[in-house]
């Protein structure tokens, strides 16, 4: 593959499979898809230590939805909140 800093930087597209780092990422929820990225690139551009805090940030932050996602799931459960306004919010229909 020639050389192209915008659609195929050498960063995403080094890997020994021949997979670009898109193809793979895309396939996974935006969070997860960016840590992947910040591994994949790992010492490949900028600073390796950099690179793994953000793929952790990203996964930090993946967990969270989740954790939020099974409280909220919980709540409606257990009939501590209303699953419509839990989904959309409070509506106010004055």
């Amino acid at each position: 593959m020639t050389h192209d800093p915008v659609n195929h930087p050498d960063h995403y597209t080094s890997h020994p499979s021949g997979a670009e780092c898109i193809e793979i990422a895309e396939w996974f929820p935006f969070n997860l898809g960016n840590a992947i990225k910040y591994i994949w690139r790992n010492g490949k551009k900028g600073d390796q230590l950099e690179d793994l805090k953000k793929a952790r940030w990203y996964l930090d932050r993946e967990i969270l939805r989740l954790e939020n996602d099974i409280e909220r799931r919980e709540s409606v459960a257990n009939g501590d909140l209303d699953p419509i306004r839990t989904a959309w919010g409070t509506v106010n229909h004055e």
